[in-house]
């Protein structure tokens, strides 16, 4: 059966993703940190802005908002790159989490409100902790320090609350009842999104690589395109290359 097209519209989206057969994908402090930094990293790369998040350690959740049709994008190089971290630092190898993710997205005001408390609740829902103002690893913890991380200053919640820490711990730790719940889980049926489906134009891709200059201009116009979603073995088709030269090159301009 066909993969059912993801929803990839300008506005809020609740990503899950869980580690392969429930696996722990976070084991240490480190790890925590690494996933923040990618999350920070690229959210400022694809212009996404991150409203909230919460890591356990075997899978995470996050609200974030895109302007762009790029969240497969986004998450893909989220995802991937820690998994290159993770498999580099535990000597494994294979794949790290469980299948695609899950973005459901935010079609009501209601459900946004419920779910920010939702998001950030799900370290005492898992019974991590007792106290959310101890769990480092969710996004309510930088919410009430002095210095609140770049990637998290466009959040609805800082321009909201601005710095007033009781009015934001008290929102975000305000109960979920059960109606809520059922408003949650109504509101998340909605739209639920499994892969972005719509198939980018190959005569579109050729058109990018037609009048380049030199190496440098299409290696800026190979990572343009990986960007906007071209596989890399589809620009490799393109411009009768190797896949593992694009890769090469992808990863070459990347860090630069």
């Amino acid at each position: 059966m066909p993969r059912r097209p993801r929803i990839d519209i300008a506005g809020y989206y609740h990503i899950i993703n869980r580690g392969v057969e429930q696996r722990d994908v976070f084991i240490d402090d480190k790890d925590f940190e690494k996933f923040i930094d990618l999350l920070c990293k690229y959210s400022k790369e694809y212009n996404i802005t991150i409203h909230n998040y919460s890591l356990m350690n075997n899978h995470y959740h996050l609200l974030i908002e895109i302007k762009d049709k790029n969240l497969s994008s986004f998450m893909k190089q989220v995802n991937m790159n820690y998994t290159i971290y993770f498999n580099k630092k535990y000597k494994r190898v294979g794949h790290l989490w469980q299948g695609r993710f899950k973005s459901f997205y935010v079609a009501n005001e209601t459900y946004h409100y419920i779910l920010m408390r939702y998001i950030e609740q799900n370290p005492l829902k898992a019974k991590i902790v007792k106290d959310l103002k101890k769990y480092k690893y969710c996004s309510l913890y930088q919410f009430l320090q002095n210095d609140i991380p770049n990637c998290l200053k466009n959040s609805w919640i800082v321009k909201k609350f601005k710095n007033n820490k009781k009015d934001i711990y008290d929102f975000l730790t305000m109960s979920v009842d059960t109606s809520d719940l059922i408003e949650l889980k109504k509101a998340s049926s909605l739209v639920e999104a499994p892969l972005k489906s719509n198939v980018l134009d190959e005569e579109k891709l050729k058109e990018m690589f037609k009048n380049y200059k030199d190496i440098k201009e299409r290696n800026n116009i190979i990572l343009k395109a990986y960007k906007m979603g071209y596989s890399q073995q589809k620009i490799a088709k393109v411009l009768g290359l190797n896949q593992s030269t694009v890769q090469r090159t992808i990863r070459k301009n990347e860090n630069k």
